[in-house]
């Protein structure tokens, strides 16, 4: 077996560890190989010497992303043997073989025990998307791991990883001056295609029809972390008038409209995104009369809008990335569902959403309390909401839940 750089910890730092917490911060190393790079991997000791696991060796507050907690020589059997476990567990939840379901996230980085890694399938096209050196080094393993998992089924695999490697790269040259050209390299990384080719791709989603542009859509082209909510919508939309904000594609409302809402009105920044919510209205043979489209900023949409709506969907882009601006996060929640409720007719229901990590289920949820007491009206909760089954949460790292919902009924 290889040797991988060595780092120990101090004495009563591995208790983290031992509760297979996958993260290992910087102030909880005594010491290290003073050679080693961001992205290699290395071997964590207890003070007094014993095995804890093995990771990637990252440059910043947290130092090392674990990937195993057994010894391992991390070469091509051991990266199969993880998507083989990722896919199996998406068979499991039904959606692998399926005619109605053909797009899914196979790997969901510490929930797959693959930390820095995503990839979603998108029937035929594996998009990857890393978040770390560490998996950005093994791309080529990763390619010749889909293949054997999928054989002919892969059409193409697409690397869509140059906008968080060139967050990444800031970071390795913010904290590690030495690293600079690897972190130069990064900025310089490209979108492309690791195997094969492909344009946009019709998928499947529960007996409904997307087009996903993985090239030009928002992060690897589509949201499967709301599947299961968009059903919750599906059953609630029938007979109501259903305002989509922040649709992008406009999966949710296709979901109500198949579930018979009687009009809904789909509303994003983005001109292309209501491009893309049309053609997949056409797509799934929907009435364009029950549907109306409007480029707008949500926030302005909801404060000036005079019409009122028997159910909202609020589902908005992540406010804070980080703890340090929780805060502004906190308040943006309140002003933005404050004016979703005060746009809702008696008895109208609110779908609202968080997917920003740093805040957690019962901030979010105190920030949707307050929205209510600025309205002024009764507001109780139906359901809560997370993300679905292919994007699984490691008991030992509850950050992993990051997707954070509430169905709201409003008097």
């Amino acid at each position: 077996m290889d040797r991988f750089h060595p780092i120990i910890l101090k004495p009563g730092k591995d208790a983290a560890v031992l509760r297979r917490h996958p993260w290992i911060f910087s102030g909880a190393i005594d010491s290290r190989d003073g050679n080693v790079k961001e992205g290699e991997i290395v071997e964590v000791f207890s003070s007094d010497r014993k095995y804890l696991a093995t990771g990637h060796f990252l440059n910043g507050s947290i130092a090392v992303k674990i990937f195993s907690f057994s010894q391992t020589a991390a070469g091509f059997d051991f990266w199969l043997g993880r998507l083989k476990q990722a896919f199996e567990l998406r068979k499991k939840a039904g959606l692998t073989d399926s005619e109605y379901t053909s797009a899914y996230r196979l790997v969901f980085s510490e929930g797959d025990e693959l930390p820095g890694l995503i990839i979603d399938w998108y029937n035929g096209v594996a998009v990857i998307q890393t978040h770390s050196l560490g998996m950005h080094n093994i791309k080529p393993q990763l390619v010749d791991v889909l293949k054997e998992v999928y054989g002919e089924k892969l059409l193409a695999v697409y690397d869509k990883s140059a906008e968080t490697m060139e967050r990444s790269s800031s970071r390795i040259t913010h904290h590690a001056s030495r690293d600079r050209d690897a972190g130069y390299r990064m900025q310089d990384q490209k979108d492309h295609f690791l195997f094969g080719s492909s344009g946009a791709i019709e998928i499947a989603e529960i007996g409904h029809k997307f087009n996903v542009d993985f090239i030009n859509g928002q992060k690897t082209g589509f949201f499967l972390d709301q599947r299961s909510n968009r059903m919750f919508a599906q059953f609630y939309g029938k007979g109501r008038t259903v305002l989509n904000t922040f649709c992008y594609s406009g999966a949710f409302s296709v979901y109500c409209l198949k579930g018979g809402a009687t009009h809904v009105h789909s509303v994003d920044s983005s001109r292309q995104a209501i491009g893309w919510t049309k053609e997949n209205l056409a797509l799934n043979g929907l009435d364009e009369k029950l549907h109306s489209e409007e480029v707008a900023d949500v926030k302005v949409f909801l404060r000036e809008a005079a019409r009122k709506y028997s159910m909202i969907i609020l589902d908005p882009p992540a406010f804070a990335k980080t703890h340090n601006v929780t805060n502004n996060a906190l308040h943006a929640y309140i002003h933005l569902n404050a004016s979703a409720i005060r746009r809702l007719e008696p008895g109208g229901l609110l779908f609202t959403f968080s997917c920003s990590q740093a805040i957690n289920r019962e901030m979010f949820r105190s920030a949707l309390q307050s929205a209510a007491i600025e309205t002024g009206r009764n507001v109780r909760i139906l359901h809560h909401l997370s993300q679905g089954p292919d994007h699984p949460v490691s008991i030992y790292h509850p950050e992993g839940e990051y997707l954070k919902g509430l169905i709201l009924e409003v008097e």
